[in-house]
Parts: structure tokens; sequence; C-alpha cells
């Protein structure tokens, strides 16, 4: 069994000893790998505050704005002789910055299925549904070290929520929560939280009314709509916002998987998969992607994707339902 302690006092001990610190995660990013590169990031300043600390990343999620901002990154040299921390992604390719090649060392913090193992440390946990539940528990290994500052503790408490569904999807544990319950002690204003995420623009709401008109169901039991670039110009969205609108899907009888297929400017096709009790994470390892059982993500270069993509889907459901009893 890996020994977690020990990989904590080693991250730790690199942190100590590097004066420049860089916090970088992977592209497209959510409210999981924002919180706790913000999160890691504050916590860092605060012990450490004569350190020169960073969180950088190109891709932007204006939606998380609330939780504060990345910082601007000015010219690459300012990697050199840096400790890079890799938080909430899975392999390299999939880090929103390809400068983290000129840092010196690299740590891996993560949480889905370990898949590259590309950090002189990787330190992943996926008995836990958010890399934010990673930070928490190293800030409280070391608390004697180690201070968290409320923004901290919103970042932090924003990804978990957003990476766990509010704590509807497995993974979550009595431990979860518990960690959770740490940053509550900060008084942080829930509503003002809950408001930021799920409130929409009235464009939003009229591209998913157009997604309940439009939706499909195959066979076995996989919704799923797809969102082209017209239907987007037309409500006047980004490619994010519409991607968004996966969840829309969520709560249809007899549907375990739902997907949506989103154009994007260079042609290709992301796809956003979901799932309740069967997992995803092959069918987004067979089309070149991955991610979580139930969350994952992929992207086709080519329309006629679709179709093999949706087969795919189609019978993990049928083996599921052949399999098991209790599913809706």
């Amino acid at each position: 069994m890996m020994n977690y302690l020990e990989i904590k006092k080693e991250i730790l001990k690199k942190i100590e000893e590097y004066e420049k610190i860089i916090i970088v995660r992977h592209v497209r990013p959510d409210g999981d790998c924002i919180g706790s590169s913000l999160g890691l990031r504050d916590i860092l300043r605060e012990s450490f505050p004569n350190k020169k600390i960073y969180s950088f990343g190109k891709t932007k999620a204006e939606f998380l704005n609330f939780i504060g901002k990345e910082d601007e990154q000015k010219d690459s040299s300012i990697y050199k002789d840096a400790l890079i921390i890799a938080v909430d992604t899975a392999n390299c390719d999939r880090i929103d910055d390809d400068n983290y090649k000129l840092g010196k060392e690299l740590i891996k913090i993560d949480h889905h299925i370990n898949v590259s193992e590309y950090g002189d440390i990787n330190y992943v946990r996926e008995d836990y549904p958010a890399a934010c539940c990673i930070i928490v528990d190293f800030y409280l290994t070391f608390k004697e070290k180690l201070k968290m500052p409320k923004s901290a503790a919103l970042a932090l408490y924003t990804g978990t929520v957003t990476d766990t569904g509010r704590f509807k999807y497995s993974g979550v544990s009595a431990e979860v929560m518990r960690l959770t319950a740490v940053l509550l002690d900060y008084d942080l204003d829930l509503e003002k939280i809950y408001a930021n995420l799920y409130i929409k623009d009235k464009e939003v709401l009229s591209l998913q009314g157009e997604v309940y008109r439009k939706f499909k169901t195959t066979t076995n039991g996989v919704s799923y709509i797809y969102i082209t670039d017209k239907m987007m110009k037309k409500h006047k969205l980004s490619y994010e916002e519409a991607s968004a609108l996966v969840n829309s899907l969520d709560s249809i009888k007899g549907s375990l998987i739902w997907i949506a297929f989103i154009d994007q400017q260079d042609s290709s096709i992301r796809v956003r998969l979901r799932s309740r009790f069967v997992s995803v994470i092959e069918v987004g390892q067979k089309f070149g992607g991955g991610g979580h059982p139930n969350a994952c993500g992929a992207t086709l270069k080519k329309k006629k994707e679709i179709k093999d993509l949706l087969q795919y889907a189609d019978n993990v459901v049928k083996d599921y339902k052949s399999k098991n009893e209790g599913w809706i």
C-alpha cells in the first residue's frame, strides 16, 4: 500500500527548499482545477510570505472569477529554477502551458486514474473525488507549518462542490465531508457561492430549451445532444457556456449515460460524458480522452465518429443493464 504520509512529507520538503513555486493545471479549466490551484497558492503564500508563488494557466474560466484570479504570466523566463506543481491533471499533455517544462522539478498532485506518472514526485489519490480534497488534507497534515486564509477556503470549497456535483456523485465519503467541514469553519457565504455557480443568463436558458427539444436517446439509454456552431451563434454563447449544458440531460429515466457533443473553433468536436451507476471512463479512453468514472471527456476529429462513440456507449449501457438491477 502506498505510503501517502511519506509522499506528503517529500512534497512539503520540496516546497520548503524552493524560493519560487509555480502551480499549473489542465486545459479547459473547471472548478476543481482552478479551486485547487488558487487554494494551494494562497495557502503557500500565507505560510511562506517571502517566497515567490504563482498560479498560471492560459485558458480561463470567467464564471469562477468570484473565487479569485490566477496570476498573469509576463515572460516564460519566470519558470527557470522553479518548482512546478501540476494539480488536477492526469497526464502532462493536458497541462495548460508547455512552459512548465522549463522548471527545475515537477510535482504531480491529482485524483484521476493514474494513467501517467510524469512528475519527479507523483501524489495521486484516486480515493478522493476532487483535487481540492487532496489540498485540504495536505494542509491538515502539516497544520503546524501551514496557514489557510479564507480565500483558499473559498476556492477549495467551490472546487469540491463542482467536482462532486454538490456532493451527489460517487466517491463522496465521510472523510470527504469532514475535509469539507474544515472549510465551512471559515464562515463562507454559501448562498453567494451557489448563486455564482448556478444562476444562468437568459441566453443559456434559451439554448437549454433547444437542448430539451432536440436531444435524442439510443436504444439502451444514452441521451445525447449535438450543439452545433450555428446553435451557439444563434444564442450568442461561448463554447464553454454551451458545454456546461451537458447536465441538462441528467434526469432522464432509463438513461444512464448522457453526452453533449460541442463544435469547436478548430473544427473538432468536444465530447462531455456523464453517467450514473455505470462508468463512462472506458468510453472516454476509447476515444482518446479520460477523466472520472462518472464524468469524463474526449475530442473527436470528425462528425462521423459521433455515431461510433454513441454505439460504443450504448453497448456499455446494454451490458450494465443486463448484469445489474436497481438502476433507474
